[in-house]
């Protein structure tokens, strides 16, 4: 018997099999990942500017951080308000406003810890080098190397040492009051300009361009000061700079904080001239500068004579050759070390 042979075309007449398409090598397929992403920026623009692929930008991060630091500020400074409405007061109250600067940037340091899934010490302050070899070093750096500008004003006939100003038992009070509020400042302004600040603005550009960034923020922020001038926020930002220095080469804030402290502690009580163009009660000498702007600093004191930057300048060379190791981010390997 003969067999029909098999329809090859299972289809009915009326259907018609699909056409295929080449793939182009051109276009891609797109991965879940990146098309939920694309939905997201095409739902919110506004979200595309803060947040990338890989989560919140650094920069993003660094805005937050600000932002939590000047809430604390603003709520710190109403509850000052109604615990002392009037502007001035005793000298003991100038170190509560300094305590309120510490807070209101290191606060937002331990919140941005657990945002980050860090310790608070990768930014800066480990407790395992509080007050140790690091800021001590730093604080015996920093009265010698402004112990040596004055002695050079001194010699140049620009500076005078003049009379005591305080006797007796104040003598050791106010030199204990000025090394705890000093010690605040550097606390303070170490940590909000080279703490977080600049290890999360690392991680989105890299340690110079970061610390070069701080740095002119640095300087312009003690635009802000009674009796400051160009020199002055210039040698600001230069002094700042060479912290960044410090902290990349011993790995943690705490030299800058000694050397910090001692070199504002220098200036306000131990020479009694003014820092950054603020002259503090308290002062040890009735001492006084005197010829040229240039060579004396005028109103900004030691920061605004021109031989601020030779001195800038030898701390540079003499650290880099004390210290010629990168320490910043070496324990945990998380930031450029370019």
């Amino acid at each position: 018997m003969f067999q029909t042979p098999m329809d090859t075309n299972p289809l009915p007449p009326s259907v018609e099999p699909p056409t295929l398409q080449p793939i182009s090598d051109s276009a891609p397929l797109a991965s879940p990942a990146s098309s939920m992403l694309a939905e997201v920026r095409r739902e919110s623009p506004f979200r595309a500017v803060f947040v990338g692929p890989d989560g919140m930008y650094a920069g993003t991060r660094w805005l937050i951080y600000l932002l939590m630091g000047g809430t604390v500020l603003v709520i710190e400074g109403t509850l000052m308000h109604f615990v002392h409405p009037h502007a001035g007061g005793p000298v003991w109250w100038s170190m509560v406003a300094q305590i309120t600067l510490v807070l209101a940037a290191i606060l937002p340091g331990f919140v941005m810890a657990r945002i980050e899934d860090r310790p608070f010490g990768d930014f800066g302050l480990p407790a395992r080098g509080a007050f140790g070899s690091n800021f001590w070093a730093g604080t015996l750096w920093g009265i010698a190397s402004l112990t040596v500008l004055m002695l050079v004003l001194r010699a140049a006939g620009a500076f005078t040492f003049g009379s005591l100003n305080l006797h007796g038992g104040r003598i050791a009070e106010f030199a204990l009051y000025y090394a705890v509020f000093f010690l605040l400042t550097g606390f303070f302004e170490e940590f909000l300009m080279r703490g977080y600040s600049q290890w999360v603005l690392t991680k989105g550009m890299s340690f110079w361009p970061a610390a070069a960034l701080l740095s002119i923020s640095f300087g312009a922020l003690h635009g802000a000061n009674p009796g400051e001038a160009k020199t002055g926020l210039v040698a600001a930002g230069l002094i700042g700079f060479f912290l960044c220095l410090t902290l990349r080469r011993t790995g943690d804030l705490w030299w800058a904080v000694g050397f910090h402290m001692s070199w504002d502690w220098g200036e306000s009580y131990l020479y009694s001239v003014p820092d950054s163009g603020a002259v503090l009660p308290g002062h040890l000498l009735n001492s006084s500068l005197h010829g040229p702007v240039w060579l004396a600093g005028g109103s900004v004191g030691p920061e605004g004579s021109y031989l601020v930057f030779v001195v800038i300048g030898a701390l540079w060379v003499l650290f880099d050759r004390a210290y010629p190791g990168v320490k910043y981010g070496a324990n945990r390997g998380t930031l450029s070390s370019s």
